[in-house]
């Protein structure tokens, strides 16, 4: 991978969620239809993206097939093109008012077919499908054009590829063009899928203002064996980038007539706010909802201002306030509200109307007694899941009540937790009061879902911000207020230059900090602004004025949530003529797709919204119900598969028709063994019911015990041999001709400093659970890059600049960034390397004391300064010759103590499961 360093390395590290495009077709009849040329070309220009993805396919059967292209975008893109090349036809889709497409969409629907053919798929995605017919022999040339302004999230800008052709592809290549005026400073790539292998195809070009990445794989390269005719292509490919800033904030950037201001000033201090946090605590909560938000909660506790003034809401049939007003954040009164929130449960109905009106109420209560530092900024975040049950129940009242109680005086942001939320009724009630709404999607990593959205608000750095620009000289001008400007987003306004519009274009921003007004002034150019994009490599034609028309669009459609009947009216007939005019999809158009004749001759493919109507959760986690036993108490059972026969009869599998069910068995209590009772229970997977014979007491300790109760079905059953454990960690001695070291830790308890090297820019830590002899979360810090890799059982999350990142284990990951490389295999290991630096390998074991282990390598890159546990072996290690009597124990000495080190059989699981048995020394701390 050719990688050119970046130059003008300063400014902040910038997100773009851009595109998210899944590649992919479905096959038919063994393969019969054959992708043979797959391409995406994405060009983003001063962050609009304009994509193109072209799949060419042929019908190498010898009936007639069908070819389905399948393709997912983000869901704040607009496509604007689709066409298919039939025998040299092109047969185009053509963009019409909703109203006038209606005819053909409701024929569709009428014969049971699928006739809207873009839907929601994902969080942040949307699915785009069309199918036809092929003859035999024919090819089919597909080709999809999408567009999307790209919002600035935390700081960074992201381009999200999602690859999946479910077949080997001749010719497939990804080309992504970047032109970023202002100069890139920072560019990183990532990818689920890249292995050694793939990352040769992968080439990356960079200089002051553009970037070249292509991705362009031979198919030896895309198989997954030599043997295996599958392609190893099947994920998220990403690139990340930031852009140099002035001190002025801002960019002035101009292209054929019209204008686009970037402002996003740096090294402003945060302004105090006043923050009330609405919780929801009704009955629908219970269980994971609630946990996780207990977890998100007190972690956004943690992270308040020292200037900054909170309180707590909760409800559920009735609302209560933590405190009786606002409270500052100092540390004693984050821990009193971290320990109240640990208590938080979920019961009884959703009484949304007294829980706003709460909270405004208290807010206002405090700006009466002038309690409210000047110029500070009030917002009221609400977290719900469903709609009101008591209380005032009607969703047009409580939004009418929460208007006139705020008044325009505090910004409110909701979150829709789940699908049973009505988002309508949120997204109005946010947009109306200065806010936004955001879906909380159910998942595991839902608590850092919570935490991102709030990190985004976490620190307003400006106050009713205003762009003013000379009247004779633009016009068309997007929204240009806004009342609030947080760290890490970024403030877009775009519009028209006028005829006779002068030389030199110049702006003025202004806004308010804490304890003063502020002026930003900037100029542009006209001539060496249109100069800069002239290069046809980079630009597509009239991209400034496609970005004002989708931005113009976007912010119309927006201020529809909240209009009267009548402003909703005017607000959609501007829409509708601009998506027309520049043939968008938008929720206002419709794309006709017209097919050959035989086939059915036109489909529609309409844009979806989020709306209150229910969805299907797309996001689903693993399937498990529960069974009642005798004394009313539960086992939980999940479909299983491939189980070793000796293994399955130990631990309690029986096999019967076509899966296995798995028994969890509980802790043995005091008490004669009871009476034996059938109990009946269904396959999660089958309609098969099975009879089992459990005795009330199921006797195991624990999920790594042998020690099983020979009363289990009246069986005996002898213990097996002692099992090989794996250790806490494995230590490489550099300079040491002895093996390597395994350390088990049978002392410590809780929070551990394992390492920290000054000198290289990092710090592991760890929790220890002593009882079950194994790490419950491990954190990697880096200095240099500024960036945090904390690692639980359940999935590894990493922070940059405030985001954070979640990964489950087991998945592939790939992840270049200056300085250091992440990766993980299909095994679960988890490596964070970079040159001339320490390997630090992390692994989570799902075997026989199940839990994180830590892996060092390149060791001989620690610095004079390492310390912590298992940094002190490190230094000034000494070891003794073995002993007289048992040469199978020695001493080692280190920093000036001596610890016993026995030769011991230990489990090393770096090529996964089942692990690999090794002879190393073992030492006890």
């Amino acid at each position: 991978m050719k990688t050119l360093s970046p130059t003008g390395a300063y400014g902040l590290l910038l997100v773009l969620p851009l595109l998210l495009a899944v590649l992919q077709s479905t096959t038919a009849h063994k393969n019969d239809i054959n992708i043979y040329s797959l391409t995406v070309d994405s060009k983003v220009s001063s962050r609009f993206a304009h994509t193109v993805v072209t799949s060419r396919v042929v019908n190498k059967g010898s009936a007639v097939q069908e070819a389905t292209f399948q393709m997912e975008l983000p869901k704040k893109a607009f496509i604007t093109n689709f066409s298919m090349i039939i025998d040299g036809v092109t047969y185009p889709g053509n963009i019409k008012e909703k109203a006038a497409a209606q005819e053909q969409y409701s024929a569709a629907v009428a014969r049971g077919e699928s006739a809207g053919l873009v839907r929601a798929t994902g969080r942040k995605t949307e699915q785009f499908q069309v199918a036809v017919s092929v003859a035999p022999a024919a090819k089919v040339t597909f080709e999809l054009v999408y567009e999307e302004l790209l919002a600035r999230h935390l700081g960074v800008y992201e381009l999200l590829l999602k690859i999946q052709p479910q077949q080997l592809v001749k010719h497939l290549q990804m080309d992504i063009h970047i032109f970023e005026p202002q100069g890139i400073s920072f560019l990183e790539t990532e990818s689920t899928f890249m292995t050694n292998e793939l990352a040769e195809a992968l080439t990356i070009s960079q200089n002051k203002t553009k970037a070249h990445i292509r991705f362009k794989p031979t198919l030896s390269q895309q198989q997954k064996s030599p043997e295996q005719q599958e392609t190893v292509l099947d994920g998220n490919f990403i690139v990340r980038y930031d852009v140099n800033r002035t001190v002025t904030g801002g960019s002035i950037q101009i292209e054929n007539g019209y204008f686009v201001h970037y402002f996003a000033p740096e090294g402003l201090s945060a302004i105090p706010k006043n923050v009330v946090f609405v919780i929801d605590t009704s009955g629908s909560m219970r269980g994971r909802k609630i946990q996780q938000t207990r977890e998100a909660l007190i972690k956004i506790l943690g992270d308040l201002g020292s200037r900054d003034q909170f309180n707590l809401v909760s409800f559920s049939g009735e609302a209560t306030q933590w405190k009786k007003g606002l409270l500052p954040a100092s540390a004693e009164n984050v821990e009193e509200a971290k320990s109240y929130a640990a208590e938080i449960h979920a019961q009884g109905g959703t009484n949304i109307n007294d829980a706003m009106l709460m909270a405004v109420q208290l807010l206002e209560r405090a700006n009466r007694e002038e309690l409210l530092p000047a110029r500070s900024v009030t917002l009221i975040i609400l977290l719900t899941d469903g709609d009101p049950t008591v209380g005032e129940t009607n969703p047009s009242k409580i939004q009418k009540n929460v208007r006139e109680a705020i008044d325009g005086q505090h910004s409110l942001f909701c979150l829709g937790f789940g699908f049973d939320v009505s988002y309508a009724f949120l997204e109005k009630m946010a947009l109306e009061n200065g806010g936004l709404a955001r879906r909380i999607y159910e998942d595991s990593d839902s608590a850092l879902q919570l935490e991102d959205f709030y990190q985004e608000v976490a620190n307003p750095l400006l106050r009713l911000v205003a762009f003013e620009y000379p009247s004779n000289a633009v016009e068309a001008v997007t929204q240009d207020n806004f009342r609030l400007f947080f760290k890490g987003s970024e403030l877009v306004v775009a519009g028209k230059l006028r005829d006779q519009s002068p030389d030199v274009l110049s702006a003025k921003v202004r806004g308010q900090l804490h304890m003063e007004n502020v002026t930003f002034v900037m100029e542009s150019r006209v001539a060496e602004q249109e100069a800069e994009f002239l290069s046809p490599k980079y630009i597509f034609h009239s991209f400034m004025e496609r970005l004002w028309a989708y931005l113009t669009i976007q912010q119309l459609l927006a201020q529809t949530v909240s209009a009267s009947d009548a402003e909703k009216k005017a607000l959609e007939a501007r829409a509708l003529s601009l998506s027309l005019n520049y043939s968008f999809v938008t929720p206002l158009t419709s794309m006709v797709i017209t097919k050959p004749e035989g086939q059915e001759q036109s489909q529609v493919a309409e844009k979806p919204v989020e709306n209150g109507n229910r969805q299907g959760n797309t996001h689903s986690g693993h399937s498990s119900f529960q069974f009642h036993s005798v004394g009313d108490r539960t086992s939980r059972l999940t479909g299983g598969s491939s189980v070793d026969p000796v293994f399955s009869h130990r631990r309690g599998w029986k096999g019967q028709a076509q899966g296995f069910e798995k028994m969890s068995y509980l802790p043995p209590r005091l008490g004669p063994p009871g009476p034996l009772q059938p109990t009946r229970f269904s396959h999660p997977f089958s309609r098969i019911t099975l009879d089992r014979v459990l005795p009330e007491v199921l006797s195991v300790p624990d999920e790594t015990s042998h020690d099983m109760d020979s009363r289990i079905i009246g069986a005996t059953i002898p213990p097996p041999p002692a099992r090989i454990q794996a250790p806490s960690v494995i230590l490489p001695l550099p300079g040491q001709s002895v093996d390597q070291l395994c350390v088990d830790l049978k002392h410590s308890q809780g929070p551990v400093k394992l390492l920290s090297d000054p000198g290289q820019g990092v710090e592991v830590t760890g929790h220890y659970e002593r009882e079950k002899a194994r790490f419950s979360w491990i954190e990697v810090t880096f200095k240099h890059p500024p960036l945090q890799v904390r690692a639980s059982l359940e999935h590894i999350v990493v922070i940059r600049n405030r985001q954070s990142s979640a990964y489950k284990w087991k998945e592939t990951l790939y992840s270049v960034m200056p300085g250091l490389k992440i990766t993980m295999d299909k095994a679960g290991l988890l490596l964070l390397s970079s040159p001339n630096r320490v390997t630090i390998g992390l692994l989570s074991w799902d075997g026989p004391g199940k839990g994180l282990r830590l892996l060092l390598r390149d060791t001989d890159h620690f610095s004079s300064q390492i310390s912590g546990t298992f940094g002190q072996f490190y230094q000034d290690v000494v070891w003794g010759p073995p002993a007289a009597a048992d040469d199978s124990k020695r001493t080692v000495t280190v920093q000036g103590h001596d610890h016993s080190a026995t030769r011991e059989l230990k489990l090393d699981y770096q090529e996964g499961s089942p692990g690999k048995e090794i002879s190393c020394w073992t030492v006890v701390l």
